[in-house]
């Protein structure tokens, strides 16, 4: 059920929510299909009369129709996928997160100074994480044994302590033969410690050769709690369909979340790299 807070304002929606007011805010009748959404938005008041949209959303919708730069994230953790990231338009930038097993998400008004500081809290990251193991600070195998050790998470009974669960991992990881020693401990104890991998991408059109295109940049970072944070460094992102098989490279580095901070800076364009509309 969508609902809002005036107070922000913060909005909660799902995808069927967001595609009637997309069509109703560019002069569209509600599509055919989605007509419980349409009457849970006037319902909860976002929609009154005939079809009209809430003062409230205005500033919202605006942004989400003509979108300068759209910048996704993409969670991943034991509770599977979450889809979170900024809408950035001509006057506002709209930040939405999704949360565990709900359909809706929460949309709100972001201000445009904010925007790194809006990323790094969807991301948790922590300027104050101090990580002082000494082991390997660089992992290197294959996708092969990457998602054999995630798999192999599947498998571990609810009731097992931490370090049979490493053990399982690290039975699995040596069952492909890539990885040994402390490489091999280590990378078991980062799937173990895994708090979530995550990829940011930011997109907006622009110039290629001259040409007009999609431009964007994007990298990957899997936060290991107490282990750090590490940068997927291969596969390098953006990744295409198709680009990553069995046999392709895994290279994870650990890094800070003073460096990630500055990846999340540079991942978002300057004003001279975006092309605007009939410019």
């Amino acid at each position: 059920m969508p609902s809002y807070d005036i107070t922000r304002p913060r909005f909660r929606l799902a995808d069927e929510h967001i595609i009637v007011l997309t069509e109703l805010g560019t002069g569209q009748p509600a599509p055919e299909g989605y007509g419980t959404a349409r009457e849970e938005l006037h319902r909860c008041g976002l929609l009154s009369g005939p079809d009209t949209l809430s003062v409230l959303l205005v500033p919202v919708m605006k942004t989400l129709i003509n979108p300068v730069v759209v910048v996704s994230l993409e969670a991943t953790g034991r509770q599977g996928t979450l889809n979170h990231g900024l809408i950035i338009g001509q006057d506002q930038v709209v930040a939405h997160q999704s949360w565990p097993g709900e359909k809706e998400a929460e949309y709100t008004l972001v201000e445009p100074k904010m925007m790194v500081w809006a990323i790094a809290n969807m991301v948790g990251l922590q300027h104050s994480a101090i990580v002082t193991d000494e082991g390997p600070t660089l992992v290197e195998t294959t996708m092969e044994t990457l998602e054999e050790g995630i798999a192999s998470l599947t498998a571990v009974p609810a009731a097992a302590s931490s370090e049979q669960e490493r053990e399982h991992i690290r039975g699995a990881l040596e069952s492909t033969g890539r990885l040994g020693g402390a490489s091999l401990v280590r990378f078991a104890e980062m799937i173990g410690e895994l708090r979530s991998s995550w990829r940011l991408t930011a997109a907006w059109r622009g110039r290629d050769g001259g040409e007009d295109g999609v431009t964007a940049r994007s990298f990957a970072v899997w936060d290991c709690g107490p282990l750090g944070y590490w940068h997927r460094e291969l596969p390098a992102e953006p990744v295409a369909p198709g680009q990553v098989g069995p046999e392709s490279t895994v290279r994870l580095a650990r890094t800070d979340a003073k460096r990630i901070w500055r990846m999340i800076t540079d991942v978002l364009p300057a004003e001279g790299e975006i092309r605007r509309a009939g410019l």
